[in-house]
């Protein structure tokens, strides 16, 4: 299997060619363009004298708002330092059982499940009914999502263990399988707080399932998996729903406007996404693309041997509209392109 790796190395770019990471424009982590609410520095700020104590073992405060934003018990929530962490701790507890990954999915599941198989996301009837199953709403890297509808009753029709990550699903509106944790045993839900609050630096992620299955996976956790300052920003994120109602908008709207320009390019094909993302099939070599671009100091994520997706293509976060222009602009510059 190609290996699969994961954007956002900003800070290693910029200092392995001496570049200001400042000026560079990264378009392969997709995180909140907005940045994160106004409410985080100074939450962070107030939070700055706990630092010398030990945080709670597991953040109380942050699983209260949490459970109060999603609408589940507290006790049905595990937090981690980011949905990274706590898929690989996962996967360390399900070691040794057969595990299928519906493809696309984020490129850390591979990491974690090196030796699973996979199956179509796109056509459900092809999932397994036994071990593991992995899948994620709405799909990374196309930004399409899985028939809701179609989703849930595949959920109440199955027994098997089942991993939904849902890391990029507050920016598609739709709702979690969360609510089925009542009805369906076995069933799990990554939740990241890094890419809709913008807080990746900080690493913030929650794992959902039934309050007896997390019980369990509770005991075997290491304390103090999030930080005091950590804790401090994602509730102050998670109480701005202007923030929030923003977001949306701005997304939406520059999603709309960059497919639009991307289309306008010779030898690409947009896959529509719900996410702030935008997925790109290229008719040309996508590693030849991304090195281009990054002599231009623009990073965009290289997707061609991710499992699930044919061919060369590329995946670019919706960010800004000064950085998606200077995204189209260096891209129409690239020869095969022109």
């Amino acid at each position: 299997m190609s290996t699969v790796t994961h954007g956002g190395d900003l800070f290693a770019v910029a200092a392995e060619r001496g570049w200001d990471w400042r000026e560079v424009a990264d378009f392969s982590a997709s995180i909140n363009p907005l940045g994160p609410s106004p409410r985080v520095a100074p939450a962070i700020a107030a939070a700055l004298e706990r630092i010398r104590h030990y945080p709670d073992r597991e953040p109380r405060a942050l699983r209260a708002a949490l459970a109060k934003h999603w609408g589940v018990g507290e006790d049905q929530i595990l937090t981690g330092n980011g949905a990274t962490e706590l898929l690989h701790f996962f996967a360390r507890v399900w070691r040794n059982r057969k595990v299928t990954l519906a493809v696309p999915v984020f490129s850390e599941f591979h990491r974690a499940y090196p030796y699973a198989a996979l199956a179509p996301a796109a056509d459900l009837d092809a999932w397994p009914d036994d071990g593991l199953l992995v899948a994620t709403q709405p799909l990374n890297p196309t930004g399409e999502v899985l028939r809701p509808s179609r989703l849930r009753t595949w959920l109440l029709d199955t027994s098997c263990p089942v991993l939904v990550d849902e890391s990029f699903l507050d920016f598609t509106g739709l709702a979690s399988v969360a609510a089925l944790l009542e009805r369906r045993p076995g069933l799990f839900v990554l939740r990241s707080l890094t890419k809709f609050h913008a807080l990746p630096g900080l690493r913030v992620g929650a794992l959902l399932g039934a309050a007896e299955a997390i019980a369990r996976l509770r005991a075997q956790r290491e304390p103090w998996q999030v930080n005091v300052l950590a804790e401090a920003a994602a509730v102050a994120a998670l109480e701005d729903t202007e923030h929030h109602a923003r977001t949306l908008a701005y997304v939406a709207a520059e999603r709309t406007w960059l497919e639009a320009r991307l289309r306008t390019l010779p030898g690409v094909e947009v896959t529509p996404s719900t996410a702030n993302y935008v997925f790109v099939r290229l008719a040309y070599s996508s590693a030849a693309l991304t090195a281009f671009l990054l002599e231009r100091r623009v990073l965009v994520r290289n997707c061609q041997g991710w499992p699930g997706v044919n061919g060369c293509a590329v995946r670019v976060a919706v960010r800004t509209r000064a950085e998606n222009e200077r995204l189209i602009a260096a891209w129409e510059e690239f020869p095969c392109a022109a």
